[in-house]
Formats: structure tokens, sequence, C-alpha cells
């Protein structure tokens, strides 16, 4: 009979934090699943532990792909699935014992949902308070989006949903593809391809991983997460989001006149928008930017807030909201 999961598991050089990852999904409560080891092409002792455990327990299996490529790992782990539901786990973090339980409980109550997180606990051996700090903000930010309507407004800003917290129907992947290759950040592709496609996301309000920053993780603090490859995959998807929802598109009003704001926009630019001014802490009448405190009332323009600062960013969001404007209906963030 085949599992009700499918648990997919990418490693490359993961020997030190590996075992955890997988004896956390061992003990988890739900016991009808297989957990699949994908080991993408690491040279160093994490295969032979990988192998030592699956041969010690029916429901691991180890798998091989060459490439050094986590998509092209994540592709394998479902390719080999034969579950109505995949998970995903990485090495070094920790699934809490019931995470697969309330998962595939919220999944089968709730059939018109394709894909669920949950809450997660940052943890860091870091010593860099800007860094630290960094972090502690997403991680906080991501911990308060919950609904799909939530995840939906907020997903042009940041990766809303953590990945190693996700448990998907595996039609969706029949129906819309799986992990698309690139520089950027795989998971957050997958999460605005198919919230663009009508799936419909939530998160768990519970606390059910544990994800450990080890020191040669990639994680949303490094160059890939910030790369221009990024901005320019985020700019497809925000134009045919803007064509549906932005009734005054293609005009746009953007908030942030710096250069960097300008750069990012002007990807939207050469696809078809048009910015009719900008907004920032300073007026300049030359270069079409309005103070903020001159901001118009809501319902005359729709506003693209391009501020990366987290802390810049909600505030604005704040503003906007008490000014009258509604997220996702007068203006969305994207960073």
């Amino acid at each position: 009979m085949l599992p009700k999961i499918t648990v997919i598991l990418p490693f490359h050089r993961d020997s030190e934090c590996l075992l955890d990852a997988i004896e956390s999904i061992q003990c988890q409560t739900f016991n009808d699943f297989e957990l699949i080891l994908i080991n993408y092409n690491s040279d160093d002792a994490t295969f032979h532990l990988a192998s030592s455990y699956a041969s010690k327990d029916k429901r691991l299996r180890l798998i091989e792909e060459p490439t050094i490529c986590l998509a092209d790992a994540l592709n394998k782990g479902i390719e080999k699935s034969t579950s109505p539901y995949i998970a995903v786990a990485y090495a070094g973090d920790i699934s809490y014992p019931d995470r697969l339980e309330k998962q595939i409980n919220y999944l089968e109550n709730n059939p018109d949902v394709g894909l669920v997180g949950t809450r997660v606990r940052y943890i860091t051996l870091s010593e860099d308070p800007e860094h630290l700090e960094y972090l502690n903000q997403y991680f906080q930010w991501s911990n308060r989006i919950i609904t799909h309507e939530d995840i939906s407004v907020n997903r042009f800003a940041e990766s809303p949903m953590i990945h190693s917290t996700i448990m998907f129907r595996s039609s969706i992947v029949d129906e819309y593809g799986g992990y698309m290759r690139g520089d950027f950040p795989e998971d957050h592709e997958l999460y605005m391809r198919w919230l663009e496609k009508g799936v419909k996301m939530y998160k768990l309000p519970d606390v059910l991983c544990d994800w450990t920053e080890e020191p040669d993780r990639i994680s949303v603090y490094q160059e890939k997460y910030i790369d221009q490859a990024l901005f320019e995959m985020k700019s497809r998807y925000v134009i045919t989001w803007m064509k549906e929802n932005n009734k005054f598109y293609p005009e746009v009003v953007v908030w942030g006149a710096g250069r960097t704001s300008r750069q990012r926009f002007f990807i939207l630019h050469e696809l078809g928008m048009h910015g009719k001014f900008y907004i920032d802490l300073r007026a300049n009448e030359e270069r079409k930017v309005i103070q903020y405190q001159h901001t118009p009332p809501a319902g005359m323009n729709f506003i693209l807030v391009y501020v990366s600062n987290r802390i810049s960013r909600e505030k604005i969001r704040v503003f906007l909201i008490e000014l009258g404007y509604t997220e996702g209906k007068d203006f969305i963030c994207i960073a």
C-alpha cells in the first residue's frame, strides 16, 4: 500500500545536521509516510550517514541527483514520490512530532487549499548583530502571515512561506509544474507561480519547525536572495497581477525615489508599466517626487511600495492604511 505522505529531504554536504532532521521525521505522530533523501553531489561523509540510516528504516529511501542544484534535487524527489501529499524538509531544520499530522488533517479538511505551511522558531549561532537583526525581522514578518489573503498580497515583498515547513498536493505539480532553475530562490518562484494559477495557500498558526541556520546554509540573507535576477523574476509576476488588480494599469505611483527603487521599477517600466510620480521623504519637483505627507487620498492612484527595509516598509504600510488605503486594492509592497 502506498504511503499517504512523501517527505522529500535534499542534502548537500550536511553531515553535521542531517541526522537530526531525519530523526525528527522518523518520530512523527503520523506514521503513514515515506522519507526520500536526495543526495545532490555531496563529496563528504553525508551520503554514507544517510545510507546507514536508510538501511535501518524501510520508510526511508536514498536517491542521488548528480547536479549541485537544489531545484533539480527537489524535482527528483517529487518525481520519485508515490503519495498524494508531499512535504519538504531540510537538513538542520527540526520538524516537531505533530507537524505532518496537523498538516495532512488541515489539507484533508480543506480540499480547496493546495499548500499549507507552519510558523517556525528561528535558531542561529551567528554573533553578527546586523545579520541577527535582519533574519529576526524576516521570521517575525513571516510568522505574522497566516491567511491565504495575507500570503497572496505579500508574495512580492519576500517569500511568505518557510520552505522546510510546507506540504502540498502532488496533483498541483502535475498541473502547474515543479521547481524552476534560475538565479533566484526556487521556492519563492514556485509560490508566485502557483498563486498566479489560483492555488490557495494557508499557514498553520502553530510553530511546528525549528529553522536552524548553519554556517554554510544558503539563507534569505545571502546574495541569491537579493540578486537582480530575483527582481526580474518577480517583475514578470507583478505585471500579470497588476493587470488584473490595478484599475489604473498601466499607471502606478512608486513609493521610493532612490537609485535602487528606480532601478528596480525600471524593470517594470520596460514591461509596460508607467510611473506617474514618486513618493519619498523629501520632494523633488524636477525628478517628479512628492513628499510622503502629500500622498493623495485613497482611490486616486495605485501605489507600488518599493522599499526593502522591513521596518520602513511596515511604517509605510501602516501610514497608507491609516489614510484609507487597502493593501491589495490600492497598494502592494515589493522588496
